[in-house]
């Protein structure tokens, strides 16, 4: 799959890296050609989602909007299937609640965001706070950029740290039959799917109403649920 070398000169193309496919070795039917080999009509699920899950969906709702409201770590309480009851955990900006998903598990999640990028990143952890390992990537984007289309695109995606694998504290189980959140990994884009589709129908929804996206917290104390750390 090589071809003569480019003519043109190219001072920035790195030399002595082996296995690179560049226009200077390869020519475009060649990668055309190669990449119609690597395309298939389906693919084995552990290909895909093995290591990485990465889900997107088109939100009729303004990007500050949706990012504002992502950001405010309390309306996990809304969009989430199972993450409730947030309180603060005693270290600043870190929060515990529980993921009913497994009973009498506890969840930690500190909120870390960047606003000129409009990334909403949830680093979580079952049963312990010291480590949060457990991260939730998200990012919104205006959709007029890419889509062409009023509204937001927003992404998430999870990575397969390894802990996913094997529990690091089995000691702080619940209980020793519970299942272990690694446990769920196959199921990761699936239940993702539905969360979004929450997330999807509250923003829409109260946009197209005129009402506020964000909301207080429910707490009576006003605790704004997982803090922001910028």
């Amino acid at each position: 799959m090589t071809a003569a070398p480019s003519t043109s000169a190219d001072t920035t193309h790195p030399t002595g890296v082996p296995g690179l496919t560049t226009v200077e070795n390869t020519s475009p039917a060649d990668v055309a050609a190669y990449c119609s080999e690597l395309t298939r009509p389906a693919y084995p699920h552990q290909e895909i989602y093995g290591q990485y899950c990465t889900i997107h969906e088109y939100v009729d709702c303004p990007p500050d909007e949706a990012y504002e409201y992502l950001k405010q770590g309390h309306h996990l309480e809304e969009w989430t299937f199972s993450l409730r009851n947030f309180e603060p955990a005693g270290t600043p900006g870190l929060w515990v609640g529980d993921d009913l998903l497994e009973a009498g598990t506890r969840i930690y999640c500190r909120v870390e965001t960047n606003a000129e990028a409009r990334t909403v990143d949830f680093h979580c952890s079952w049963d312990q706070g010291e480590q949060l390992w457990m991260i939730y990537l998200m990012r919104v984007v205006p959709a007029e950029l890419v889509v062409n289309r009023p509204g937001s695109v927003i992404t998430w995606t999870n990575c397969r740290h390894p802990f996913y694998d094997a529990n690091p504290r089995p000691e702080l189980a619940p209980r020793l039959d519970r299942t272990w959140v690694g446990g769920y990994w196959d199921l990761f884009y699936a239940g993702h799917t539905v969360e979004m589709a929450n997330l999807k129908a509250i923003l829409e929804h109260r946009h197209r109403s005129g009402v506020p996206v964000s909301v207080p917290p429910r707490a009576a104390n006003g605790s704004t649920g997982p803090a922001v750390a910028r």
